[in-house]
């Protein structure tokens, strides 16, 4: 979210253990921290990602986020 503009800017692979594995085409800061907004079976939440580590080959990067201060999940009302 930027100036609360949205912007989509990771495909999630997975998240579990308060790690998100995203794919994007931006290369961000390891330890760079973000807000992002997360969409997951109908619902919604905000929380603070900050950048773990990149993976993979240069090709076919996985980002890896660590995702703290995550807000309560609510329904995503459309409309």
């Amino acid at each position: 979210m930027d100036n609360d503009t949205s912007h989509e800017v990771f495909d999630v692979l997975a998240i579990a253990d308060g790690i998100a594995r995203v794919r994007s085409p931006y290369l961000f800061e390891i330890g760079e921290e973000l807000t992002v907004r997360i969409e997951q079976e109908g619902q919604v939440s905000e929380a603070l990602a900050r950048v773990r580590a990149h993976v993979g080959p240069e090709d076919a990067r996985i980002t890896e986020l660590e995702i703290s201060e995550r807000t309560a999940p609510r329904r995503v009302v459309s409309g």
